[in-house]
């Protein structure tokens, strides 16, 4: 007697936490501790590959220097690695368009789409890679500041602050776009002081000289 076949339609176990799966032994390719994920990733960047007119020898390499790239651009998670092998493709399609617009038996219209489509794909890898340098928290800035103290007579400089004088130092063009606080000191306002060496008056008998510290005798009297 022969076992029943399961229906076509009968509900399929998905496990999602498998630990035979989740060793990340291929993780360096799709960023996923899952190793399913990894390879269906790549699988994926593969075959968005233009393989039609590749002999088998190109294929091969074509198919090792995708999954290098992917190791190259080294997602830390899965949205890294998705990004990624949007990258690779969105790479290959604009290359396959610019090279299509290259070839001379074709009308202008042709030649036209392909550059336009050329362009498209060009302008959304540079979309995929600004988010995912942004994923990765680069190609921005962020300056906090805390506590700033302005003294009588100073004044507070937010900006790009260059050293004085001459010499070897960075073009306000190379400078990194961060903003650096500074103090720039006035003089001082003067304040009274109990301290101070008293001035002596001027009286009957003697006067100060101006801006002096010591009494001097005065006129003899007759």
């Amino acid at each position: 007697m022969s076992a029943k076949k399961p229906a076509a339609n009968a509900p399929k176990t998905v496990v999602a936490d498998d630990p035979d799966d989740r060793k990340g032994q291929l993780k360096s390719i799709g960023g996923s501790q899952s190793d399913h994920w990894n390879n269906t990733l790549a699988n994926q960047a593969v075959q968005a590959l233009w393989v039609k007119n590749s002999s088998a020898e190109e294929r091969d390499k074509q198919l090792s220097a995708t999954v290098a790239a992917l190791m190259g651009i080294a997602p830390k998670d899965e949205l890294e690695g998705m990004m990624a092998a949007q990258l690779i493709a969105a790479h290959n399609a604009a290359m396959e368009c610019y090279r299509r617009a290259m070839i001379g038996e074709q009308t202008f219209e042709g030649r036209r789409e392909n550059l336009a489509q050329a362009n498209k794909l060009s302008r959304t890898y540079a979309t995929l890679l600004e988010a995912l340098n942004r994923h990765r928290g680069k190609g921005q800035q962020k300056v906090t500041v805390e506590h700033v103290h302005v003294h009588s007579g100073g004044q507070a400089v937010v900006g790009v602050v260059e050293p004085a004088g001459g010499g070897d130092r960075a073009k306000p063009e190379d400078q990194p776009h961060a903003k650096q606080i500074a103090h720039a000191p006035q003089p001082a306002l003067r304040r009274p002081d109990a301290e101070r060496e008293p001035v002596p008056v001027a009286s009957d008998g003697e006067r100060p000289l101006p801006a002096a510290r010591r009494p001097v005798a005065g006129r003899a009297e007759g």
